[in-house]
């Protein structure tokens, strides 16, 4: 906790990110709480500031639909407990019976998203208040929209969020986690009894569909930052993102490193379902992939911004070429590996062509404009 309060005060990033927005959603309780307890002298101010610290959410967008689906779920859990209060006497528990029910149904529905479950708590703090006039009604319905106001006004015009960074990180950090997984590999197949860490291997290389995942939802969050937002035209932009394109090329890249380590996998320990190809075959193959992940990892610098020197281009196309080298020479090798083991060896020399072919594509594709 106190390196990541750390970061947050030091450097620019998610944990600052985080410690903006949740001030901002405190200044905003204070506000609508100073509106509506303060100032109007409202008898169930709660509603106000409970309201206003739930709408300062990641993207102004984002609290602008959430604040209009919240307002429309407290309005019926609002109106169905006073209704039920005026039915039951105000009996409490006859007056819960008759609205958790169905207001905990319509949290459910799809179209209310995260926002549903708020009507049936609504509710609750309606019934356990115990007045149910339309003056009272009127009055919850008036602190539910000062607080969504206020919230959203907060969010919208002190630091507006807007998420710059989240692709171009996540791309980085596809392209680093790929290269640290080929050099592994190829490091562990040099070494005795190298497939042993196959599993391992395997493992991480499925972990990658995780950050692919993030980086479609950094994507999501860049392009909800500038609807709605009045602030977005005046923040630091930095270095605009690759294009989306590149994002399916690195997914393609982890993909055929799930299928490579899954090979490897099938084929390590003495009850493997395949055939492991000879030592040396390994070796050579590790050749290529200690190559591939050069390139990766001089790919990952390059996305960052802060290699873009000629020296880190003219690394990268040098291992590329290597990798093809080597992986020419593995062809060659093919024909003189084991009959059992041929499945196992063409399989990496097909999944190897098709990484390669994509490695290459991120080269020969423009710069993000």
């Amino acid at each position: 906790m106190a390196r990541t309060a750390g970061s947050a005060v030091r450097y620019s990033g998610p944990e600052r990110d985080a410690m903006v927005q949740s001030l901002k959603a405190a200044v905003a309780a204070i506000a609508a709480w100073a509106l509506t307890g303060w100032w109007l002298d409202a008898p169930l101010a709660l509603m106000a500031p409970w309201t206003a610290i739930l709408l300062v959410m990641g993207t102004v967008y984002r609290s602008v639909y959430s604040g209009a689906q919240q307002f429309v779920v407290i309005v019926v859990g609002t109106l169905w407990a006073s209704a039920a209060m005026a039915v039951t006497d105000d009996s409490t528990l006859g007056a819960m019976a008759l609205t958790l029910p169905f207001m905990v149904l319509l949290g459910n529905y799809r179209r209310l998203g995260s926002q549903g479950i708020y009507g049936a708590t609504t509710a609750l703090f309606v019934i356990t208040y115990g007045a149910s006039t339309l003056a009272d009604v009127g009055h919850r319905l008036l602190e539910t929209l000062i607080g969504a106001v206020v919230g959203v006004a907060v969010n919208a015009f002190i630091l507006p969020p807007v998420h710059l960074r989240s692709v171009r990180d996540n791309l980085h950090a596809l392209a680093r986690e790929s290269g640290d997984l080929l050099t592994t590999v190829a490091q562990g197949l040099r070494e005795e009894g190298g497939l042993a860490g196959a599993g391992g291997w395997h493992d991480r290389a499925c972990r990658l569909g995780q950050t692919v995942q993030a980086l479609a939802d950094a994507r999501q969050w860049r392009a909800e930052s500038y609807r709605f937002n009045p602030g977005w035209r005046m923040r630091r932009r930095g270095l605009p993102p690759p294009p989306v394109r590149i994002d399916a090329l690195w997914e393609r890249v982890g993909a055929h490193l799930v299928a490579l380590t899954r090979t490897l996998r099938n084929a390590a320990g003495e009850d493997a379902p395949l055939t492991s190809p000879s030592q040396a075959y390994l070796a050579r193959w590790a050749d290529v992939a200690e190559s591939a992940g050069t390139v990766c990892c001089a790919e990952a610098e390059l996305i960052e911004g802060v290699g873009t020197s000629q020296a880190l281009r003219d690394q990268r196309d040098a291992a590329l070429e290597t990798a093809w080298v080597a992986y020419e020479d593995l062809t060659r090798d093919l024909p003189r590996e084991e009959a059992a083991a041929i499945a196992v060896a063409g399989e990496l020399i097909v999944e190897t062509q098709q990484l390669l072919r994509e490695l290459a594509a991120g080269i020969d594709s423009p710069p993000a404009a």
